[in-house]
């Protein structure tokens, strides 16, 4: 339940920090300049931010109670989501093409609202504040941020004029490989977890 007399200041500058540095969409970048340029240019900043904010707010109300009708776990999203980044940083690395989406206008909204804004990550912090914060607060930092995503989106372009294609380009590897990094220790720690967890039971 959401309740007014819960806000907390602090709460709502913790909640929103941490989400901050988990969604890095600063460091996301490149990757926001890449597949505007496979869309001639176009992106539909709103709409992506707005796919982005139904996951994350979807998750953030019934993440749990769908895990558990499925009977899935944090830890098998967490290997989906690191199998999914690896493709994509692939992409940015090696300059080739492994996701093939026959329908253009999809191509948008996957990777850039899920995995990149609304990543693991993102959804397994969402999961932990709402163990330790009151519901209004954590809604409030995810707004917060989803302004912010929007407003980075949009501006993208600025990075670009700074830091020119060339520089763009050498961002682009080097942010590559750091997801690449990243989504082998997603990987491992929720194999790791998921062995774990069965040698105990």
């Amino acid at each position: 339940m959401i309740h007014l007399s819960q806000l907390n200041q602090k709460e709502i500058l913790t909640a929103t920090t941490t989400l901050l540095a988990v969604i890095d969409i600063i460091g996301s970048v490149p990757i926001v300049l890449s597949i505007k340029a496979e869309n001639n240019g176009l992106l539909p900043y709103r709409n992506i931010a707005l796919v982005a904010t139904v996951i994350m707010f979807g998750f953030l109300l019934l993440g749990e109670t769908l895990l558990n009708y499925l009977d899935l776990d944090l830890h098998s999203l967490g290997i989906a989501g690191s199998i999914l980044l690896f493709v994509v940083a692939s992409e940015m690395v090696f300059g080739i093409k492994i996701y093939q989406n026959t329908i253009p206008e999809v191509a948008v909204y996957v990777p850039l609202a899920f995995p990149i804004i609304a990543g693991v990550g993102s959804l397994t912090v969402l999961m932990s504040l709402k163990s330790q914060y009151a519901l209004i607060n954590i809604i409030i930092a995810l707004l917060i941020n989803l302004i912010w995503v929007f407003i980075v989106m949009k501006n993208a372009q600025r990075f670009e004029y700074f830091l020119g294609k060339k520089g763009i380009a050498i961002l682009r590897k080097v942010f590559g490989v750091i997801l690449i990094t990243i989504s082998i220790k997603i990987f491992t720690s929720n194999i790791l977890s998921i062995i774990q967890l069965h040698s105990n039971s």
